[in-house]
């Protein structure tokens, strides 16, 4: 009886919480077919807050600059995270451990942190080599913060392979290369697609990194609402603020059938 009780209360709890995070979401992606300009009373149905988001030029400009610096970011920092947790295993003790910690720093520290001292190195650099501050820096910005998800994603993965696969690939006579495309990066590949999808989740909805190395002229999404927040909300940042939620949302469903995929074969394996 009294484990019934306390699982009715965590369940009651628990029901508490989701909705004090997501009733705000859900008022406002019902707000977003308001027919109305006032984003708090309700006016009637319509779809004129997407068309009108869709024909705005700034936001456009500021989505396609956003799926860019995404696409570009989580491809780059999916190689480079990849190819650093594959370097991190061949370390042994607490070299290992060293290592790793260092890498996860960019996760645990404040994104304040990152995004001043990177404006910092970036307004150095521009001063020695004459550049300003823009695309490529947000880009270079956005990689940095995306591998250590990606290391954080393919370790586990590296941690419960089975190396003598890899050994059996060479005596099957594979060279180094083919026992690597074909062994080894085949049982990577749930960690590795999860850490894909999971910087491009955080590249995208990035604002404060993306604000101190952005320069005077680049924007997306994230820093042109927060720029539109300064006066007063306009309908269409409602409209962008759900079509962006339920992105995210659909690239996380898909993040965790990979994993449960990825689970339930390891299952039948063992």
């Amino acid at each position: 009886m009294k484990k019934n009780k306390i699982g009715v209360v965590s369940k009651i709890y628990l029901g508490i919480i989701f909705l004090f995070l997501y009733i705000p979401i859900g008022v406002m992606i019902f707000m977003s077919f308001n027919s109305g300009k006032n984003v708090m009373v309700w006016k009637g149905f319509s779809l004129k807050w997407y068309e009108a988001l869709f024909k705005s030029k700034e936001l456009m400009d500021a989505l396609g600059n956003t799926l860019i610096i995404a696409f570009l970011a989580s491809i780059f920092a999916t190689i480079l995270g990849t190819a650093a947790a594959i370097g991190i295993n061949n370390f042994k003790g607490k070299s290992r451990a060293v290592i790793q910690n260092i890498s996860n720093l960019p996760i645990v520290s404040p994104d304040i942190v990152m995004g001043v001292s990177l404006m910092l190195l970036f307004s150095f650099l521009g001063v020695m080599f004459n550049f300003q501050m823009g695309f490529w820096t947000v880009l270079i910005s956005h990689i940095c913060f995306c591998v250590p998800f990606v290391v954080l994603n393919v370790m586990p993965r590296l941690r419960r392979m089975d190396r003598n696969i890899y050994d059996a690939a060479l005596d099957l006579g594979c060279n180094q290369w083919q026992a690597f495309y074909k062994v080894v990066l085949h049982e990577l590949l749930p960690g590795i697609l999860s850490g894909l999808l999971m910087s491009f989740t955080y590249s995208m909805d990035d604002v404060v990194i993306t604000h101190f190395t952005r320069g005077t002229k680049f924007n997306n999404l994230s820093t042109a609402i927060f720029s539109m927040l300064r006066k007063p909300v306009r309908p269409t940042v409602n409209a962008l603020s759900a079509l962006m939620f339920v992105t995210i949302i659909i690239i996380l469903v898909i993040i965790n059938v990979l994993e449960r995929r990825a689970e339930k074969r390891e299952a039948k394996r063992s």
